[in-house]
């Protein structure tokens, strides 16, 4: 298995977004706008990342 990592940081807030998106993102680690989470690359969080592009943006 690769050990390759994706730093995730949330740009936007999440007052007025739906449910199961803010559930997203609270599933990828981030709590308040600007924070920067450092997840193991798999699909699942692939998965997430793709549900909520509009609020986070992945660092390199």
């Amino acid at each position: 298995m690769s050990d390759k990592t994706v730093k995730i940081r949330l740009v936007k807030g999440l007052r007025g977004v739906q449910h199961r998106h803010r559930l997203s993102v609270r599933a990828l680690g981030l709590n308040k706008i600007n924070d920067v989470r450092e997840l193991k690359d798999s699909p699942q969080v692939r998965g997430l990342i793709r549900t909520v592009n509009y609020l986070v943006r992945v660092e390199l």
